[in-house]
């Protein structure tokens, strides 16, 4: 049975969520985007109320909460700003490969140190030639003894700067792809760990967002989170778990792009009205209202799967792609509705929208959530309704009245329904041979 009322605690927790969205983050989000810096102490504001790391599972002291209740938190700090609500969020996204692993000690050695110790875990899969092709991985791994050499370069992580402990994928060899691919948790302090500059970005600019290199770095083997083969699978796991929330930041963002671009519409006045009264303005909130809600029903659903313990993957992507897509349109179209004044940097439109044009690019690009979706769609969906071929498509004779009994031919090629005990030698239409013909429909003998 269908039920799309939060629970008393979810709704406990959205609001929690928006009160310190509201006190602790609205009020630094454009001073530290103008500095292009992140307030760290925002972060540790976070962590102190209990609004990070909530997914730690209560077998180690945590919450143990879902990601239902990761999309409904992270919507609402995203609402505030999509770049620190990214770095709050960050936590999640570097354990997650923690959390899946095989390596039980694992967490029974770090996840009670990110819950009560304040540290901040990244997630590192990304390289500077690498893109959305995670099987091109060409960070090296090499065995030594029961440990791993590190070496290489990560680029484009966030809170890469900041955290204590760093998710790092790599390869034991590039030439065999995915099948290549390790898993390490490699921390910060270990010798060879070396730490970019800040990279200077167009939007997101409140999160901290660095390359990483790693010379002749060693890695114990009590730090494999997965095994060279099993590498890829793990980082796929992962997306299938994270994607959903980047597509609470795509809500988030939009559904407050939405809220100024409403309150604009009613205070400003034209033509001696209202601009809220002019249709053409209604128009424009009305498809605002239709994407936030659908995107936040797909972020929802794709949440709730994984938290039922299904394969969130096709659904995931479909979440991301949209919620992330509809992010950009609905801030774009607040600025329109502003007008002037939204292109300026006294109102917040224009943030919002350098913000959310990342939400397309990063934890895969929209492109490659369309061949997701379009590879599981074309090789798993199955069909409710019979094939083409198989479709009868009575027009000349009754299959309810006195032809009910007729057997039905139908052209695989032309679509042409022939009756009669058997197929004509030619299709009249594309002159195909009687071989194109195929008994269809409730008619055909059996």
């Amino acid at each position: 049975m269908l039920d799309f009322t939060l629970t008393p605690e979810q709704l406990a927790l959205q609001q929690k969520a928006r009160d310190f969205a509201l006190k602790e983050v609205l009020p630094v989000a454009w001073y530290y985007d103008e500095k292009d810096d992140i307030p760290l102490p925002v972060l540790r504001k976070a962590f102190d109320a209990g609004i990070m790391n909530l997914d730690i599972p209560k077998a180690y002291g945590g919450q143990g909460l879902g990601l239902v209740e990761a999309a409904i938190l992270t919507e609402e700090l995203a609402a505030a700003c999509p770049g620190l609500a990214t770095s709050i969020f960050d936590n999640s996204l570097g354990m997650e490969p923690v959390l899946l692993s095989e390596n039980e000690e694992i967490r029974k050695r770090y996840l009670p140190r990110i819950l009560n110790d304040f540290k901040l875990i990244c997630f590192a899969t990304s390289e500077p030639l690498m893109g959305s092709d995670v099987a091109g991985i060409r960070c090296r791994a090499k065995a030594d003894g029961e440990d791993y050499i590190l070496d290489g370069t990560k680029y484009w992580i966030t809170n890469g700067g900041l955290a204590d402990y760093i998710s790092v994928f790599a390869t034991v060899d590039p030439k065999q792809g995915h099948k290549g691919i390790c898993a390490f948790l490699v921390e910060k302090g270990w010798p060879g760990v070396r730490v970019g500059r800040p990279i200077p970005k167009m939007g997101q600019r409140c999160s901290n967002t660095v390359g990483l290199k790693f010379d002749n770095v060693r890695v114990p083997k009590a730090n494999v989170l997965a095994p060279p083969g099993n590498g890829f699978v793990l980082a796929m796991k992962t997306f299938g778990r994270t994607r959903p929330i980047i597509g609470s930041f795509g809500v988030g963002a939009a559904r407050s792009a939405m809220e100024y671009a409403m309150d604009y519409a009613r205070k400003r006045q034209a033509f001696g009205m209202p601009i809220a009264g002019f249709q053409a303005i209604q128009f424009k909130i009305a498809e605002m209202y239709q994407k936030v809600e659908t995107a936040r029903l797909l972020t929802l659903k794709a949440a709730w799967e994984a938290d039922q313990g299904m394969d969130p993957t096709l659904n995931a992507s479909v979440a991301k792609l949209y919620a992330t897509e509809v992010a950009l349109e609905v801030a774009n179209e607040a600025l329109q509705i502003i007008g002037g004044y939204g292109y300026t940097k006294m109102y917040p439109v224009e943030k919002l929208l350098r913000d959310v044009r990342l939400l397309r690019i990063y934890e895969g690009t929209s492109e490659v959530q369309r061949m997701i979706v379009a590879g599981a769609v074309m090789s798993q969906y199955q069909p409710a309704m019979p094939a083409l071929e198989d479709l009868p498509l009575h027009r000349d004779a009754d299959p309810l009245g006195a032809d009910a009994n007729e057997t039905a031919w139908r052209c695989r090629i032309c679509g042409y329904v022939h009756y009669g005990d058997e197929a004509p030698d030619e299709c009249p239409y594309c002159f195909f041979p009687q071989s194109a013909f195929k008994k269809a429909g409730e008619g055909a003998a059996d």
